[in-house]
């Protein structure tokens, strides 16, 4: 069983089909398959959960669901590391305000789940903790607040040990926007070592999500947009900006800074031609840079590979792609130098 986001799910389906999956039930941000053979769960760009499925079940009285969720955890050798719990998107992100990860709902349920099965079959002190890599998560998706899939997956990259995928962040300040949560999860999950007093630079910089990201964990922050900066990061010590755009400032401002954050509302090619003409500069030295391209619609999920080649032809030493929890119709590219 596959979760997504909601929109994603053809995408998913033509994916896993390829590699000789079998569709069952789906609905928007849920997708269920079956294979011939034994074969480990389906990875993708836009996969954000994959767990071996359990078993389902459909009621109004969630002591009943729970009675089909200890049946099915009879099978396994228990007790099991972790429970997360989360609903399916039920909407596009961003849409009306929406967010993924869990809900009141879903906590709620993810309480009650965990009283019921105890410490005989659970080793966690309480449900949605982040996994430790090698422990087995039972997982409880909650396609409709009476429709409950059940599965079990072992904890790998760092999205497979949070619940639902979605990166429990706790920010010390009122984000000023949203781009603050994309930037946190893109960090994250990259593996990219930035530290206090690193240089950062991020084009397409305001109001300042991300830079308050980045601030918040020490850095010294260029922010480069021709739009104004929110005054809490703009009147900030450790913050510059340059009202312009990249292509037109000397590479020397520049100069210093090893990591790259890229969220502009420009087409995709044109921001590769930014980037490219910026690490290409002998003022600067990047290490690590993450861009945000702007899809517009899933159908431009074709163009991915097409870019990646783009991307490869810099060099890098790694490049990774994937659809974060926090994008709305665009995705990360983390590209190592």
């Amino acid at each position: 069983m596959l979760s997504c986001a909601h929109g994603a799910e053809g995408l998913v389906k033509s994916t896993i089909a390829d590699e000789g999956w079998r569709l069952s039930f789906s609905r928007p941000g849920f997708v269920t398959a079956k294979h011939d053979q034994a074969h480990s769960p389906p990875s993708g760009i836009f996969i954000r959960t994959a767990s071996q499925s359990l078993g389902s079940g459909k009621s109004g009285d969630a002591d009943e669901l729970i009675d089909r969720l200890l049946e099915a955890t009879d099978s396994l050798e228990l007790p099991v590391d972790h429970l997360h719990v989360w609903p399916r998107d039920r909407a596009p992100i961003g849409r009306f305000d929406f967010e993924p990860g869990p809900d009141e709902v879903s906590l709620a349920v993810a309480d009650r789940i965990h009283a019921r099965l105890g410490p005989e079959r659970l080793r966690c002190a309480t449900p949605n903790e982040i996994a430790q890599p090698s422990q087995r998560v039972l997982d409880v998706v909650l396609v409709d607040p009476s429709q409950w899939f059940f599965g079990i997956h072992t904890a790998t990259t760092l999205p497979s040990r949070w619940p639902g995928g979605v990166q429990p962040v706790s920010p010390a300040y009122e984000p000023i926007s949203r781009a603050y949560f994309k930037a946190a999860e893109s960090i994250a999950w990259s593996g990219f070592d930035l530290r206090p007093d690193d240089l950062a630079v991020e084009v397409g910089s305001a109001p300042g999500g991300a830079c308050g990201r980045l601030l918040e964990m020490g850095l010294h922050v260029i922010g480069v947009d021709p739009a104004d900066m929110d005054p809490r990061i703009a009147d900030h010590p450790r913050f510059i900006h340059y009202a312009a755009r990249a292509g037109d400032l000397p590479r020397r401002v520049f100069r210093g800074a090893k990591w790259l954050l890229v969220d502009s509302t420009v087409k995709p090619d044109a921001t590769l031609s930014t980037v490219r003409n910026l690490i290409d500069s002998r003022d600067t030295s990047f290490r690590g840079c993450l861009i945000t391209m702007k899809l517009g619609d899933y159908e431009r999920a074709e163009q991915i590979p097409r870019w990646q080649r783009e991307v490869q032809r810099w060099r890098p030493k790694k490049l990774e792609v994937r659809h974060l929890a926090r994008n709305r119709c665009e995705v990360c590219f983390a590209v190592t130098l």
